[in-house]
């Protein structure tokens, strides 16, 4: 029997950044994963899966000792954002510069982010990774959770963290029920040459039946796109042959940036929302897509998980330091409070804003094309937009305060 005092159920960029977070803690904890991260280096082809990291992200990365690494391995920063209607003349483009932001964020592939994080934790004595293993059952006892992996290795926890993605197994175990949206889409990714700079420049475009953006990857003519498309739609684009999807790709992006050219396979999957009814229980936290999923319009789906590892790093430590039981309910339900607000006005904020945008009616068309030319007008509103996008309206209390205090030295 192996005890520990955090088992957490996931091995990806928000199990991990917890698991990093508790480092040094006094806390013994253990991380299960049933497939360690690729190994990447400078020469490897980008990974088709990226993240849009936003400031509150890099501040909590920074945080957990990793950032240097990622940016020293890929990380490209994007200054600007552009988004419009190619259907109409609603447009809305922010410069980060004039507003006080050299940077807004950063477009990394999620292995790089990965691996970063998985070197840390693995160099740190307080937390064991458990790999390749999955969980087998669980008993909810009154002062520890026992676990079986799926080997038969036998664990306690005072705290079990179901970190596990969108089809978590914890969070079924648990019996923690779900509130589905289909969005009706599938998202499309691949990476594309272009034929202009991107310029450092994140841009999306709305169309008549679909979202498409791109986002600057690491060489100046390198993009990763994310095209939201209905099912039929999206999975009749992957099978294209490449001539013609270059072509296709190009004109639904207006030649924004010229001619395209593939340069990876093309992968599909269905967007749906979920929202857990619990993010808590006795014993059990959930973060990250094990809580909830949105639609990637506005990139903000790993920042949202992000942002639910730094609120529970900061109750485990707090709960931790006073000598209280860090997986007793009541404790964590300032946690579950917290985090559910903010994902519930996330997932209401990104389905408002899809529901704008949907669709071919020409009275629709006219007011978004002129909320769009608005916001982008309007004195004093980019600054807001600008500081929701980059998560500083989300940060916990001690992570702005850490940052006060390093601006302040």
């Amino acid at each position: 029997m192996q005890v520990f005092d955090v088992v957490i159920n996931g091995g990806g960029m928000v199990g991990l950044t917890l698991a990093c977070g508790l480092r040094g803690s006094g806390l013994r904890v253990a991380v299960v994963e049933q497939e360690a991260p690729p190994v990447l280096s400078h020469d490897s082809p980008p990974a088709l899966r990226v993240s849009a990291i936003n400031a509150a992200g890099r501040r909590l990365l920074q945080h957990v000792g990793v950032w240097d690494e990622i940016v020293a391995l890929r990380a490209t920063p994007y200054q600007g954002m552009d988004v419009w209607d190619n259907d109409g003349f609603g447009r809305i483009a922010f410069d980060g510069g004039p507003l006080g932001h050299d940077v807004l964020g950063h477009i990394i592939e999620n292995p790089v982010i990965q691996q970063a994080l998985w070197r840390r934790a693995g160099e740190s004595s307080d937390i064991a990774l458990l790999c390749p293993a999955s969980l087998r059952q669980i008993a909810w006892g009154e002062n520890e959770a026992f676990i079986t992996l799926d080997d038969g290795r036998m664990l306690t926890a005072r705290l079990v963290v179901g970190a596990d993605g969108a089809d978590s197994w914890l969070r079924r175990y648990a019996n923690i029920p779900l509130t589905f949206r289909d969005y009706q889409q599938h998202a499309l990714v691949a990476t594309v040459r272009t034929e202009k700079p991107h310029g450092g420049i994140a841009r999306q475009a709305f169309h008549g039946d679909g979202i498409l953006a791109f986002l600057p990857l690491y060489q100046p003519d390198l993009c990763s796109i994310v095209w939201s498309l209905p099912p039929d739609i999206a999975e009749c684009r992957r099978r294209l042959p490449p001539e013609q999807f270059n072509a296709q790709l190009a004109r639904h992006f207006n030649l924004a940036l010229g001619l395209c050219q593939l340069q990876s396979e093309r992968l599909t999957f269905p967007l749906t929302g979920r929202y857990a009814r619990d993010f808590a229980a006795h014993r059990l936290a959930l973060v990250g897509d094990a809580a909830h999923t949105i639609h990637p319009l506005a990139g903000q789906g790993v920042n949202l998980g992000l942002m639910d590892v730094a609120e529970l790093l900061g109750e485990v430590r707090r709960l931790q330091s006073a000598g209280k039981d860090i997986g007793h309910y009541p404790y964590l339900r300032r946690y579950e409070r917290r985090r559910k607000h903010s994902a519930a006005l996330m997932l209401a904020g990104m389905q408002a804003f899809r529901q704008v945008f949907e669709g071919d009616q020409p009275l629709k068309k006219w007011l978004r094309d002129a909320g769009l030319r608005l916001a982008d007008t309007l004195p004093g509103l980019k600054p807001q937009l600008l500081r929701q996008a980059m998560g500083l309206n989300d940060l916990p209390d001690w992570l702005e305060q850490r940052e006060r205090l390093t601006e302040k030295n």
